[in-house]
């Protein structure tokens, strides 16, 4: 027993740590008292949680494994551009934060979006995202910009080059950079570090998320390089491959002409005329 303390309102917090949430009995100058935690009418439920501790089902919960995607063949027409093209050709509206990059290699990454939403500083889904993901996927992870705990480590790396995984991109940190070199698959991410993940949940799979301040839904195209990350939707990727291979032939021209040092900054005039610029 610690020391006698004359008032037993004056309580030590190291004497809170019970079951029942009472203290034991403890000396005083008048001779044992019992000193409860909370009011005598009040006891019933004082062990049970708040509701606001509780999860539940539903949002939060939820696994999507039904989906529409592009397909392979799109993918490998999409591989024969670089994402400075395929930005313009979405109007650049459609690239990704630049602070998220190849931390662990050089190699470029395209391939069907796998959405995981997880809760900031877990990974839960991203461990349930690989019993649903098809060879070639990309797994696309939203941690809500945390910047301090890891989501995804060399354990996860394997078991995903294991099931043909092409690679990840994240909004948020990873760790074991040694290993995820070993294993080779192209990893996006903001950062490193060692401070690792839980794996209680919440989180959700192949929903709508933000990813790099761009929306990504289940099955839309990812193509990442060191230039970017673009995000083609899936609703409209035919007719930004059609765009593409139109413009190829001209832009093949123009860029060698420019190389040759053959072009004109006429259209620059023109720009300036229309928006009423005064040439002094």
């Amino acid at each position: 027993m610690r020391d006698k303390i004359k008032n037993h309102n004056q309580l030590d917090w190291r004497d809170l740590r019970n079951p029942n949430n009472v203290l034991p009995h403890r000396e005083t100058d008048k001779g044992t008292v019992v000193v409860p935690l909370v009011p005598a009418d009040n006891t019933e439920g004082a062990n049970t949680r708040p509701a606001s501790s509780e999860m539940r089902g539903g949002p939060g919960f939820r696994v999507n494994t039904q989906f529409e995607s592009v397909s392979v063949a799109q993918i490998k027409q999409l591989r024969e551009f670089e994402t400075p093209e395929i930005s313009d050709a979405l109007n650049r509206m459609f690239t990704m934060d630049p602070a998220i990059r190849n931390v662990v290699n050089e190699e470029a990454l395209y391939g069907p979006a796998i959405t995981v939403k997880v809760f900031p500083g877990d990974n839960l889904m991203v461990h349930k995202a690989l019993d649903i993901v098809n060879p070639g996927d990309v797994i696309v992870v939203d941690t809500s910009g945390l910047p301090r705990n890891a989501c995804v480590g060399d354990m996860i790396g394997n078991k995903a080059k294991h099931l043909g995984v092409a690679g990840f991109v994240i909004d948020g940190l990873v760790r074991d950079l040694s290993g995820l070199r070993e294993i080779g698959l192209p990893v996006y991410a903001t950062g490193i570090t060692a401070f690792g993940p839980l794996h209680r949940g919440p989180g959700e799979l192949c929903h709508s998320i933000s990813c790099g301040g761009i929306v990504v839904n289940a099955g839309d195209a990812i193509c990442a390089d060191s230039s970017g990350i673009v995000v083609v939707n899936k609703n409209f990727v035919t007719d930004t491959i059609s765009h593409l291979e139109d413009q190829r032939k001209s832009l093949e021209d123009y860029t060698a002409n420019v190389k040759k040092g053959k072009f004109s900054n006429e259209w620059v005039d023109k720009q300036l005329s229309f928006d009423g610029c005064l040439f002094e």
